[in-house]
């Protein structure tokens, strides 16, 4: 009797790659990071032997909105030339929606909203023309203008005057609209809210989180430190061209100097026991003093029954911003993811 026919093959009856993969729970499937809207890889940027940006390295990620702080000189403006490609960098290399700088920047600007810091726009155009104009460089049509134009309160009516005409604030807000217009992928705004009224900053604030809502990204230039506690999600500082933090906003607040003051029945403990506490004072039964770290082992050292009043001032990113602008040290510190 013959032996039934047995194919040898060792993968014979085993499934294919695509059918193996296929069979398994999603959940188990590798899937990779997706690609930063935004990545630099020790940018720099010299004028002779100045250096604007020296070996900036950071991620901004897909659907945040990243704030980009320091003041008027620190290096933000000379950053997004340089990620547009309107400069060329020195040394190093970035890449925008995975794009190069180097070689691929006027791909950049198509799938980029871009609004330059005191934007100049041409005196003889209206407003509406001016969008036109900006709308046909862009090449993309302009889906988001009207409802920009709607929450900006910029009617028809005076988007048919000539900019001459317009007050700082409303040649900010076209500006505004013209990096919007054509619902870019990811937004770069060098000091967006100058200009505007805070009635309209408001207005500006919540088209940002609607933004970030939808998926897009916007990466924010600033030297306001209120608006970028507001609405960013990350922030990075930026000191003579060089990156000093890089954290979440709660992060970086989270261990800035706050104040606080207590005070206990029956007595003061040993404050010598309570972490992260320096420049303390003591007026009768009450203690004031300074508070930096984490807030948990603070809390936890200070529970009792006696204690009868607890005031902490809330930490702000203007201190941080100060603190890291209060000496005279250039090294970089404090960047975390």
């Amino acid at each position: 009797m013959t032996a039934p026919h047995q194919d040898s093959h060792p993968d014979a009856g085993a499934p294919s790659p695509g059918q193996a993969e296929a069979a398994l729970p999603p959940d188990s499937r590798a899937a990779s990071p997706p690609e930063p809207a935004i990545r630099t890889e020790r940018l720099t940027k010299r004028y002779g032997r100045v250096p604007a940006l020296n070996a900036l390295t950071l991620d901004v990620q897909q659907g945040e909105i990243f704030g980009f702080l320091g003041p008027n000189g620190a290096g933000k403006s000379t950053t997004i030339r340089t990620l547009l490609g309107f400069l060329h960098p020195t040394d190093g290399r970035a890449s925008v929606l995975g794009l190069d700088v180097a070689t691929q920047s006027v791909e950049i600007r198509r799938r980029t909203g871009y609004l330059p810091g005191g934007i100049a726009l041409y005196d003889s155009l209206t407003g509406m023309g001016a969008l036109d104009y900006l709308a046909e460089l862009q090449g993309r049509p302009p889906v988001r203008r009207a409802e920009l134009a709607d929450r900006l309160q910029l009617s028809a009516t005076v988007l048919r005057r000539r900019v001459r005409d317009y007050s700082r604030g409303m040649r900010q807000k076209i500006g505004v609209i013209q990096a919007l217009q054509h619902d870019p992928e990811l937004a770069i705004l060098d000091e967006p809210t100058e200009g505007l009224d805070p009635l309209m900053q408001q207005a500006f604030y919540a088209i940002l989180l609607d933004l970030r809502r939808e998926g897009r990204t916007v990466f924010f230039s600033s030297h306001i430190l209120s608006e970028v506690e507001r609405v960013c999600d990350r922030v990075a500082i930026i000191r003579a061209g060089q990156l000093m933090a890089l954290q979440h906003i709660d992060e970086l607040l989270a261990r800035r100097k706050r104040k606080v003051a207590l005070r206990w029945r029956g007595g003061t403990p040993d404050l010598s026991a309570i972490p992260g506490l320096a420049d303390v004072t003591v007026h009768r039964d009450q203690v004031r003093a300074t508070l930096q770290g984490a807030m948990a082992p603070f809390i936890r050292a200070i529970a009792s029954p006696s204690l009868e009043d607890l005031t902490i001032e809330p930490a702000s990113l203007e201190e941080a911003f100060l603190e890291f602008y209060a000496d005279g040290d250039d090294n970089p510190a404090e960047v975390a993811g």
